[in-house]
């Protein structure tokens, strides 16, 4: 039974790969469009910045003088090019629309009648898209952090915080994947979650360090920080980000990651409910 189900998911993922192959291959340039939203972030902090410094001059090697929450211009740089491997990892695009496309439509009922796991074939399927993705756009983003080199102040961080970093990006695709499908499965008892989907992603962007580190949140009169950080949403963006460039250290890098493991558990069981619940409720009719 288990061997069965994991050739299955198998051939899902090979065939999800050759499919990616195909139509990723002007992909290219169209990772480096991306990053051009973030030269706008960077003229922003520049501007800021220098409005901060003790001097009024910039430093041509490292940029304006000046630190806000810790983070000096550099930093801050760094820091967004950082968030975009983030994203790149945790971003799920369609993953809930098609959920609820499947249901609506009566899609679903293939997963009914066959032995093939529904939420397990689609895991499979962004695992293919997120390797195609990276396979492809390697190249530009080795050029784009190459050209920018110079914003990482400290370099590479220690073999300890990198092994941390890269479980804490698996993990945030594991988040981002569970997360966006437990608001998928919604759809078995409300039709339409196009709302629950922008309420998401609203906070999503708000709040898991997209726009900005999470630092500049202020600590009174209500210290909104720490409300966030009850919630999973700094680990699909800020946490590797913030672990990468040193601003999360020892101990407590550890617990992060510790939670983050919690919440991909937390999301896991939950899909698996709300799949069990649904189905059970489920009325297909015609062909």
């Amino acid at each position: 039974m288990v061997h069965t189900r994991v050739m299955t998911w198998w051939t899902f993922f090979l065939i999800s790969i050759n499919e990616r192959l195909v139509y990723r291959g002007d992909f290219m340039l169209g990772t480096l469009m991306r990053f051009l939203p973030t030269l706008t972030q960077i003229f922003l902090w520049w501007a800021i910045y220098d409005a901060i410094s003790t001097e009024g001059t910039a430093n041509s090697a490292a940029g304006p003088d000046g630190d806000i929450a810790g983070f000096r211009f550099g930093d801050m740089v760094a820091y967004y090019l950082m968030v975009i491997i983030s994203r790149a990892f945790s971003s799920m695009p369609g993953l809930t629309s098609g959920i609820a496309n499947q249901v609506r439509d009566g899609e679903i009922k293939k997963f009914l009648i066959q032995p093939v796991d529904m939420i397990g074939c689609l895991l499979m399927q962004r695992i293919a898209h997120k390797l195609v993705y990276y396979l492809i756009a390697a190249l530009p983003f080795a050029l784009v952090f190459w050209l920018c080199r110079d914003f990482f102040y400290d370099g590479w961080p220690p073999g300890d915080v990198l092994v941390v970093f890269f479980a804490s990006l698996i993990l945030a695709f594991l988040l981002g994947f569970f997360l966006e499908c437990c608001i998928g499965l919604m759809s078995f008892w409300f039709l339409e979650v196009t709302s629950l989907m922008f309420i998401y992603m609203l906070m999503n962007f708000l709040l898991s360090g997209h726009m900005f580190p999470l630092d500049l949140l202020p600590e009174s009169p209500v210290n909104i920080r720490i409300w966030v950080e009850l919630t999973p949403l700094k680990y699909l963006a800020y946490f590797p980000a913030a672990v990468f460039l040193g601003k999360i250290r020892g101990a407590e890098m550890y617990q992060g990651l510790a939670i983050e493991v919690a919440w991909v558990v937390f999301f896991i069981v939950l899909s698996r409910i709300l799949w069990w619940r649904g189905v059970k409720r489920y009325s297909g009719f015609g062909g």
